[in-house]
């Protein structure tokens, strides 16, 4: 077998390991935990097969990405107790988004600098919302809350608008893609001001194309502060990370690259899904 495969069917083995912690929480039926079985032991026998195919190991990440979508669907606490927030697992293998995006990144992005926002939001909330901090700190714990926070949940959303073999466009007879078409006149018009948004926007950055129920339609913007959401009342849909600490070890520092290649790896299906639920948000037009 390729050895890069080998690693890679490894690497999808330990991301299940990482995801059966998601159980705990989870309503799952008895034949919902035998696919889960049979699905790992799938991966362990294709790791001793001699030649297996691109195309099975495709089929195989397919399943876990239904499987984690399962799991999101079906937990079954109603909210996330006051500094209890957790890092999510990956929703595939760490070295699953390469050449484009390499597994050191994710490794440190997502185990690192992720999980070190989860800790801030937990320590934020616990000093705003259990405890009497002294006068003074109110502020403090405030600004470590937009910021830990506005970090947790935008790295959320950021590992699930990417998967393995995605990118292009999104499929013309989906709901984000016909939107895509009517509010900025073509795919290839949305991608030219997200992009230059992407490469414009300063400092620790991100770039978003949301959906604004107060205007009825789709919008692009740039965040120079993560903390500083500068588009209220609108609902991200799909997030691009442009901190340095997204692409230096891979890009250096080019950034125009980092976000050519980051189009390979688009998971438009999420995309689509989360615009199809933001739909549901109605306010007056203005």
């Amino acid at each position: 077998m390729d050895e890069k495969l080998h690693a890679y069917l490894r690497e999808l083995l330990e991301w299940t390991n990482a995801v059966e912690t998601s159980f705990e929480t989870a309503d799952r039926t008895i034949g919902e935990t035998e696919d889960w079985e049979n699905w790992k032991e799938e991966i362990k026998d294709m790791m001793y097969k001699e030649n297996p195919s691109h195309e099975e190991v495709q089929q195989l990440e397919q399943k876990g990405e239904i499987f984690h979508t399962r799991l999101e669907q079906n937990t079954s606490n109603e909210s996330v107790a006051v500094g209890q927030h957790q890092l999510p697992p990956l929703p595939y293998a760490y070295n699953a988004l390469e050449p484009y995006i390499s597994e050191q990144i994710m490794r440190l992005h997502h185990d690192s600098h992720h999980q070190s926002y989860v800790n801030g939001l937990n320590k934020a909330e616990v000093n705003l919302y259990q405890s009497k901090p002294n006068t003074p700190l109110w502020k403090h714990w405030f600004r470590e809350q937009a910021f830990h926070g506005s970090g947790h949940y935008l790295h959320t959303i950021f590992w699930f608008n990417m998967k393995p073999n995605g990118g292009g466009e999104p499929p013309k007879k989906t709901d984000i893609a016909k939107q895509i078409t009517n509010d900025f006149g073509s795919f290839s018009a949305f991608k030219e001001i997200f992009r230059k948004g992407a490469e414009s926007v300063e400092g620790v950055g991100w770039t978003m194309l949301v959906w604004s129920p107060r205007a009825g339609r789709l919008a692009i913007q740039t965040l120079e502060k993560h903390q500083d959401f500068s588009l209220g009342d609108t609902i991200p849909l799909l997030v691009l990370d442009v901190w340095e600490h997204a692409y230096y070890l891979q890009y250096n520092n080019d950034r125009k690259e980092y976000i050519k290649q980051w189009w390979n790896v688009i998971n438009w299906e999420d995309v689509n899904n989360r615009f199809q639920t933001a739909k549901q948000v109605k306010w007056s037009l203005f």
